[in-house]
């Protein structure tokens, strides 16, 4: 397996696949999944001939199952440290939901020549939770919801989650795929308990306004209409006016994992972006 070793000793795994000199695109994940959720569009992206990278963030997939450091500033200095070890430059960075928020830290932070592009698909920025600033938010009792149900059932959690809400199954006349909330589940329970408990406060409660203002590439915003799970007009519909070179994409009708309900969509539009 691909590793690559923090600072602070965590051990961190990663896909790379492609021709090393070729343009690259760095996949991000959403919770509690891992680098597998983006099988999809990283095959899509190889077959043109593109360098795919996919990591598991600490405490998912096969990542070390840290007690610590399971906060967005953290992430963000994992990132950096495969793109150091990996020497990348010029990176098209993709990040879904909490990977999105994990992206837009990067980004605001990366060292020049680091980042070509930036894409945030139903992503959690500016700030989900509700408060004095943010008043139409999402309220913080329905994350203690999630902590909650994590704490005493995480294994029917994230039965719940997938076959519900996630990729819009709970709503009438919906395609199930049994292979999506299968997936889902697998990619969730390999992850640590902690990791994914401590990630509730770091995908709800971190304010990425002032890191969506200092991104100074281009940044393309894909979101579900429907989205139950990352409400549009509490993110997407927000964050496109706080950076200074945006583009939104909005898709009727369809949910929080539409990228992997409807890959074929998605990953046309990635790549176009990545070739303009």
């Amino acid at each position: 397996m691909s590793i690559t070793i923090t600072p602070d000793g965590t051990r961190l795994f990663y896909k790379d696949w492609g021709p090393k000199d070729a343009q690259t695109v760095m996949f991000h994940h959403g919770w509690p999944l891992s680098a597998d959720d983006w099988d999809s569009q990283m095959l899509y992206f190889l077959s043109r001939g593109y360098r795919v990278i996919a990591h598991d963030r600490r405490g998912h997939g096969r990542s070390d199952q840290t007690d610590a450091g399971n906060e967005m500033d953290t992430y963000a200095a994992d990132v950096a440290a495969i793109v150091n070890t990996l020497n990348l430059h010029d990176v098209v960075h993709v990040g879904h939901s909490t990977g999105g928020g994990e992206v837009a830290r990067y980004a605001a932070r990366a060292e020049r020549g680091r980042v070509a592009k930036v894409v945030l698909i139903g992503a959690v920025p500016p700030v989900m939770v509700k408060s004095d600033k943010n008043p139409d938010g999402i309220p913080l009792e329905v994350f203690d919801g999630f902590r909650d149900a994590l704490a005493r059932n995480r294994a029917q959690f994230y039965r719940d989650i997938p076959s519900g809400p996630f990729y819009g199954f709970n709503r009438e006349k919906a395609e199930v795929s049994q292979g999506l909330v299968d997936n889902w589940w697998r990619q969730g329970m390999a992850g640590g308990a902690k990791a994914h408990y401590d990630c509730i406060k770091a995908f709800s409660e971190t304010d990425f306004t002032d890191d969506l203002v200092a991104i100074n590439v281009p940044v393309l915003f894909l979101h579900g209409e429907d989205d139950q799970i990352v409400p549009i007009r509490n993110s997407a519909y927000k964050a496109i006016h706080l950076v200074s070179d945006g583009t939104l994409k909005t898709y009727p009708g369809l949910s929080h994992g539409f990228f992997a309900t409807h890959p074929e969509v998605v990953s046309a539009d990635l790549l176009a972006f990545a070739r303009a």
